[in-house]
């Protein structure tokens, strides 16, 4: 059965249709990065770009919203949700636009990582294990990140359609509230900052500050590892993709945590299914150098707060949304 065939839309929507959550926090973001991108124009490279994007996003979405309410049906309603889903690609790398005004701060989680655990684990676990099968274990993991969103979100129409639309909005507002963060948190992560200073450095134990050396180089360290079909699958979409932002809180960690509360909520038989990815996946940040181990723990923690931050928003969007559809018409 197609996607598109399994989405059912309530008769009340047809009629009246409204902003769902989801553009709703999607405009919220766009309009909150547009504030600031006023507030820091004289420190951006490009801010004249970046405020065209966001009206391109706005664009589209307010066509996608007439496209709506001139054919109300399920295809149309299902790419209101896709929409702002597909935008993710667009919002990630954006974030390098503004952290990158401010000084780096790659050397204090350096210098916590040695603190806390007497080495350099994105250092140590390649080392630790060197061998093409784990390489590719945990390549493999880090690259079904992707995947695992994919169905976090599809799966609903197949199992339980009423998780869909809670499913989508705690998805995307996790995201933001990670992006939120590294807009002002500059750490690029190891795979940049062991790169750029020199891994004979790093392992001497010093960690100098560079400033804002990420704001004219962008190279980042080959993956480590023996070449293989995940490894160079990794390596390939980081350098086409991949910026020197977002290491702390590793929002892959994070993220895919959040995607195996949903997934267990949905069916726990799906979560067990992908727990296996999701373990090599939490590994790989660090074995590919991607972040620093303390930035595992902040994905972690912060997955927690934010799931049920987002959880709790959207049920009490909801709530209100069914009191207004039960109110009287005056």
């Amino acid at each position: 059965m197609p996607i598109i065939e399994s989405f059912k839309i309530p008769m009340t929507s047809l009629s009246q249709p409204k902003a769902l959550p989801i553009e709703w926090v999607t405009l919220a973001y766009t309009l909150f990065t547009s504030l600031i991108i006023v507030l820091l124009w004289s420190h951006m490279d490009n801010p004249f770009r970046l405020l065209e994007g966001r009206a391109m996003v706005l664009t589209a979405m307010g066509l996608i919203y007439l496209i709506y309410r001139a054919r109300p049906n399920r295809y149309t309603l299902f790419l209101r949700y896709l929409f702002p889903l597909t935008l993710l690609g667009y919002w990630y790398p954006d974030t390098y636009e503004f952290c990158q005004c401010f000084p780096n701060l790659d050397h204090w989680f350096a210098k916590a990582d040695l603190f806390l655990f007497g080495c350099q684990p994105s250092i140590a676990f390649q080392a630790w294990l060197p061998e093409k099968l784990w390489s590719e274990l945990f390549h493999m993991g880090y690259f079904a990140y992707y995947p695992i969103i994919a169905l976090t979100v599809l799966s609903p129409l197949f199992t339980d359609r009423k998780l869909f639309q809670p499913t989508a909005f705690i998805v995307l507002t996790a995201f933001f509230l990670y992006y939120t963060i590294y807009l002002f948190l500059p750490v690029a992560g190891p795979q940049y900052y062991f790169h750029a200073v020199g891994f004979e450095l790093i392992q001497s134990g010093h960690f100098p500050e560079i400033g804002d050396y990420f704001r004219y180089h962008t190279e980042l360290a080959p993956s480590p590892g023996p070449g293989g079909f995940f490894h160079d699958l990794v390596e390939t979409t980081q350098k086409s993709g991949e910026r020197p932002t977002a290491a702390f809180p590793s929002s892959h960690v994070g993220m895919s945590t959040v995607l195996m509360f949903l997934l267990y909520r949905n069916r726990r038989y799906l979560a067990l299914l992908v727990f296996p990815f999701y373990f090599f996946l939490c590994c790989a940040t660090v074995y590919i150098q991607a972040h620093y181990l303390i930035d595992v723990f902040g994905g972690l923690v912060t997955a927690v707060v934010f799931y049920y931050v987002c959880n709790w928003v959207w049920e009490r969007w909801s709530r209100g949304e069914g009191e207004e559809d039960k109110a009287p018409a005056h």
